[in-house]
């Protein structure tokens, strides 16, 4: 997925382009969570909108049950957003304010004509917030009436409203309090169980990853980098950018934290605009050799199930 970049008001032209995705290849199984994790402007939320089609790939498939979501007009892709929800990251934005919470949940019912009944679909929204751990009073509440935790459980009840069989979580729990974020991990774990869901989870905290993800794909710059099924990934990460980022993440033990040998990765993310020739992470890579420079990494098996996009790693 790559963006235009314009300037000129009268006449527009195209001066270059972001790479915000740029050629990467995994596959989710049917009944896993798939996460997907990177620092802020990897592409992890770009991946998640061009598979809910809300952004048109520039090139490539996206094969969901053998059919091209890239290449559906929009009579079919209002047939197949059935199939597949989205759980957005931020609850205060994302449910409309002038809305109750039971119009909310019976809005995408309705337009696609799931439930025609409004009686039914009234019964329907109360079912779907009692299982999402909320009162079914809560329906005639507004949002701004409840805290974000609330809210974001009435983002997923959104959700299961159609009935979907993929979800894209797209760090749904960052924007909440500590606490409420293991309510809110446990639940979607428990709904994934019940209902037979198959997530693709984008998040930052490598913790919430590892707890709810079967298999992680590491992304940087556009690009995977690395992916595993999680015990491999977090016990033994073989690219030096996954090992970066695992050894980021804080140890709760003070005296640990104190003795440990900590090295941040030296210098910036470089543009999207300009990604560096060849690997895109060697301008900052301790293990970079020359032929970095030059030759971008094929994604090589290095040991079962486990793929690395690094030529230094044996």
């Amino acid at each position: 997925m790559h963006f235009p970049v314009t300037e000129g008001i009268v006449r527009r032209r195209v001066t270059g382009e972001v790479k915000a995705v740029d050629g990467i290849d995994f596959t989710v199984a049917r009944g896993e969570t798939m996460g997907l994790v990177g620092e802020s402007g990897c592409g992890k939320t770009t991946t998640g909108r061009c598979i809910l089609r809300l952004e048109k790939p520039t090139e490539g498939e996206i094969i969901y049950d053998g059919e091209n979501i890239a290449a559906m007009d929009a009579a079919e892709m209002k047939k197949f957003r059935q199939k597949i929800q989205v759980i957005f990251q931020d609850p205060y934005s994302s449910l409309n304010p002038r809305m109750k919470i039971g119009e909310i949940i019976a809005e995408p019912m309705y337009v696609h004509g799931i439930e025609p009944d409004k009686k039914k679909r009234e019964a329907r929204v109360r079912e779907l917030l009692s299982e999402c751990g909320l009162n079914p009073n809560f329906a005639d509440r507004y949002p701004h009436e409840m805290s974000g935790g609330q809210r974001q459980r009435v983002g997923i009840a959104r959700a299961l409203a159609m009935n979907p069989e993929f979800i894209v979580c797209d760090e749904p729990v960052s924007a909440l309090d500590v606490s409420i974020q293991a309510q809110v991990v446990n639940l979607l774990e428990d709904l994934r169980e019940k209902f037979g869901l198959t997530y693709l989870f984008i998040a930052h905290d490598l913790s919430v990853v590892r707890h709810l993800c079967q298999r992680v794909a590491v992304m940087y710059l556009g690009r995977i980098v690395e992916m595993a099924d999680s015990d491999s990934l977090f016990d033994s990460p073989l690219h030096p950018y996954t090992r970066a980022l695992l050894a980021a993440v804080p140890v709760p033990d003070p005296a640990v934290e104190q003795g440990r040998d900590f090295r941040p990765v030296q210098g910036e993310v470089p543009s999207p605009m300009n990604p560096p020739s060849g690997c895109v992470f060697h301008p900052r890579c301790p293990m970079a050799v020359e032929k970095c420079k030059q030759q971008r990494p094929e994604p090589r098996e290095i040991r079962p199930g486990h793929i690395v996009a690094c030529d230094e790693v044996r």
